[in-house]
């Protein structure tokens, strides 16, 4: 009997030094490893697809998610998959608009959705904020993605938050009436697409750029060169950020230890370790971002909440559908 019971707590001392992170973007190796270093606690990284399409299955041992955009941690939270990561260091590094009210998902990093545009065809004075893309003089030049991409029914749910049903409807018919083509393809293809003059301006997350400079097609790096970059709203709400964001799971068996490893990629080093490679903008002040990001300039951010974005993404999408969006 005595064998058994150390048996059993040296099973319950071997799962509190290990936890399991769902990410299908995976870790930087870097950061795993220094985590382990510091803590004792070990970290798995489930990112392949089928596995992660486990992470919900009632016998999940999932810890942590970690996913992009604040409509994929929204679904989460509708079906209750979520738990509080209760931690005032957290609250303390992260900004009340990047984190759920509870800290049932949290912002790691964040992103500018900006618009770009063909600086031969287009003057920027004409597109300084996202209501300009609506303009009947950009008819036949815009490129957008398809209405169901996270990151424009986002977009589309924070005007909604900001302006009103009426004016995003407004701006969704607007914006319909002016693509070039019919929506397809990643934010690298907007980019594209206005190089090779299928149109003149474009909507993208704002580490694209980037992306596209380190390419090593040539074709690529004159893209990323060739475009004009605007953060839009400057003058007036400022420019709609989203997140990549972490979440502590109900599933996970170790919760302090999850916790712990959210409260490291707050860090400074992590966090800075994070965007040198992602090239989105850390959310504790303290961090850097990456040279090239840096580069595009400092802008005003949205401040507004993304709980609030998230409640009006029922609404973005039933406008999209209304509107005859693909």
């Amino acid at each position: 009997m005595k064998k058994l019971l150390l048996t059993a707590a040296f099973a319950c001392m071997a799962l509190a030094n290990e936890i399991n992170l769902y990410s299908g973007k995976g870790l930087d190796p870097k950061l795993a490893n220094m985590f382990e270093s510091q803590t004792g606690i070990k970290i798995n990284i489930i990112k392949d697809k089928e596995q992660m399409a486990k992470m919900n299955a009632p016998d999940s041992k999932a810890d942590l998610f970690m996913g992009m955009d604040v409509s994929t941690f929204a679904k989460l939270q509708n079906d209750d998959k979520l738990a509080p990561a209760k931690s005032k260091i957290i609250d303390s590094i992260v900004p009340a608009n990047l984190k759920d009210k509870n800290n049932e998902w949290i912002g790691l990093s964040k992103r500018a959705r900006v618009i770009v545009y063909d600086k031969k065809a287009i003057d920027p004075k004409l597109i300084q904020n996202y209501e300009d893309l609506a303009k009947p003089e950009l008819k036949g030049k815009l490129l957008m993605r398809t209405s169901n991409v996270s990151f424009n029914r986002s977009l589309l749910a924070s005007i909604i938050a900001n302006d009103g049903e009426d004016k995003a409807k407004e701006w969704a018919k607007g914006t319909l009436n002016n693509l070039a083509r019919d929506p397809k393809g990643g934010d690298r293809e907007q980019a594209r697409g206005v190089y090779e003059g299928i149109g003149a301006v474009g909507v993208m997350n704002s580490y694209y750029i980037i992306t596209l400079l380190n390419s090593k097609k040539q074709s690529d790096q004159e893209t990323a060169k060739s475009l004009g970059v605007i953060f839009p709203n400057q003058d007036g709400r400022g420019t709609h950020i989203n997140i990549t964001g972490i979440a502590l799971l109900k599933s996970s068996q170790n919760k302090d230890a999850a916790i712990k490893f959210i409260e490291f990629m707050l860090s400074k080093e992590a966090q800075e370790i994070l965007v040198s490679t992602s090239h989105e903008y850390p959310v504790n002040k303290d961090a850097k971002p990456s040279k090239e990001i840096a580069a595009l300039g400092k802008f005003k951010e949205d401040s507004i909440s993304l709980n609030k974005v998230a409640n009006e993404l029922e609404n973005a999408q039933k406008i999209y559908k209304e509107l005859g969006w693909k």
